[in-house]
Order: structure tokens, then sequence, then C-alpha cells
């Protein structure tokens, strides 16, 4: 629905949103849950558990069930994975929620949960993401050059969006490019063998691309931007799929981080402008700061225990 039908998804999304609309929702997701969690259930049920925590709303609709129906005598804690909050989250049930940000928690309350039960811990991104990294001596082990200002370009796993105008675009710049699982896109940037890029598949050292780069291009999902946030570095979005990652795009504009909504001239534009002018660079890399939370599986670990 994303990728071939985006009007019907951002539709789908802001009727489930709609309070009005929920005690149907949820009737619809009560029986569909029932039918596919199974296994989820008895694996708690069995488990004998002092915390039970989720990072999806599926799940969490059915660790709240199990407690209002007696199966379940855990503590729950449901980890909001997006900065913004859709109603799907709220759960009866729930003891505490771990939210990203001072907005995401506000937006809980108005939906009705108890301020008491939400925590400003930031999104759990892994650790590896926090360790300080020397710049130059990443970019050189990667084969790039240590003393040029790096782009990342990364999209979603399946590597759809307008990469290759991009790379065009950019043609100049020194870039990192991850195709994803995306074959085709891959073969295609591989053939214009543009010295200044390097393309590359689905990877498994996003850590190590971000530690290279000054700033990244990208889809603002979640957990993208979280780790983009634990490296300060400055964010553009492009492609941003109605509904949840729009609603990302809204809450990190709110506190002056990233651009979203240019057309892909200006995201090369914008680009030159940073890497030409370092105090533009350093207050897009201080607005990182408002949102990053890197010590937030610390600070979870915390709440569990």
């Amino acid at each position: 629905m994303v990728g071939k039908m985006p009007t019907f998804w951002a539709g789908f999304f802001a009727l489930t949103d709609q309070r009005w609309f929920l005690p149907v929702f949820r009737f619809i997701r009560r029986i569909y849950n029932g039918m596919n969690a199974g296994p989820l259930v008895k694996f708690v049920r069995e488990g004998n558990f002092d915390v039970v925590v989720s990072v999806h709303f599926f799940s969490a609709e059915v660790l709240g069930w199990m407690r209002r129906t007696g199966q379940l005598k855990a503590k729950v804690v449901v980890i909001v994975t997006d900065y913004d909050v859709h109603h799907i989250w709220v759960v009866d049930g729930v003891d505490e929620y771990c939210v990203a940000s001072e907005f995401t928690r506000s937006r809980l309350v108005k939906m009705g949960v108890d301020e008491n039960k939400i925590f400003v811990t930031g999104i759990p991104v892994d650790e590896k993401f926090t360790v300080v990294r020397d710049k130059k001596e990443v970019r050189g082990r990667l084969g790039l050059d240590a003393q040029k200002f790096t782009i990342l370009l990364s999209t979603s796993s399946f590597g759809f969006g307008p990469i290759e105008e991009l790379a065009e675009l950019l043609h100049e710049e020194q870039m990192i490019i991850i195709c994803g699982n995306n074959k085709e896109l891959f073969g295609r940037l591989t053939q214009k063998a543009n010295p200044l890029h390097k393309i590359c598949k689905f990877v498994n050292n996003m850590e190590e691309l971000m530690a290279a780069s000054d700033v990244m291009i990208t889809k603002p999902g979640g957990l993208s931007i979280t780790e983009a946030l634990a490296n300060n570095l400055p964010l553009i979005f492009f492609s941003a799929i109605p509904g949840q990652e729009a609603g990302n795009v809204r809450v990190l504009a709110a506190n002056g981080i990233g651009w979203s909504d240019l057309a892909l001239a200006d995201i090369a534009s914008t680009i030159r402008g940073l890497s030409c002018s370092p105090a533009a660079f350093h207050e897009a890399r201080e607005k990182t700061k408002a949102l990053a939370r890197p010590h937030s599986v610390q600070d979870i670990i915390k709440r569990l225990i």
C-alpha cells in the first residue's frame, strides 16, 4: 500500500487515528490478533516474566488484552518507536510508555493516557551508534577522501525513491549511496562508476557510514532518525510515507531539525550551502541535540528495573 497506493494508505492512517472510529478499529484488531497471536499469548503466559516490553503496537494490544483479562500479571511497558504517535499505540492495560520526546508525551496525554505513565527516554538505539569515532580515520578505512565533505544517501531497505536523480545532481560531491535490496539500482549506479560515489547494497555497518558522513539524506523512519541524531547528523528528508513518517518530519521541524518537502534541486543546493558554510553546518549539527538521546537504552533499563 505504501509503495503503490500511498493516497489510500494516507486515508486509512488518518481514519484509524480518529477518536470516533477507535471502538470499531479496536474490535477489528482484537479479532485479527485473536486469529494470529496465539503463539505470542502462549509464550508470554508461560514465561512467568516480571516485565514485558513491547516496541510495536500489535504486540502492545495483545499484552493489554492479556492484562485486562487476568492472563498476565507482569508489568507491561510500551516503547513508542516514532516521534509522532498514532491512537493505535494507546491500549488499556499498559503500565508505562517510553517515548521519544516531550511532543510525543503531550500527544499521548491528549489521547487520554495518564501523564504519570509516560516517560521521555528517547527511542532505543543500538549503542554502537553512540561510539565516538574519528571521522577521518573511518573515511580512510572506507576508501573515501578523508578531507572531503561527505553525504550519506540512504533509502529504505527496498531502495526506492529519487536516488539516481540525487546522485546525478550531486555528482561532484563525495557520497555514500545505500541501495538496500534494490539490485537494479545498485547495478545502474555502479555502471556509472563515479569515483566520488561509494555505492553499497544492503549494509550492516551503518554506524561507520554515519560516522564518516557530514549530512544524511534519508526517509524519515523513526529508527533511522534516532541513529542519525545520535551521531548529530543534519538531516534532509525525501519521500516521506504519509502518516507516521510525515508525523516524524513535523516533530523534527518543530524542533528546528532537518529539511523536508524540498525539490531535488533544492536538496542539492541546501547540501552545497552546508558544505560551503562552516557556521551553517555547525548550527545544523547543534540543532540535532534538541532530540538526540544517545543514552536512551540505559535510561529505559533504569525504568525497567
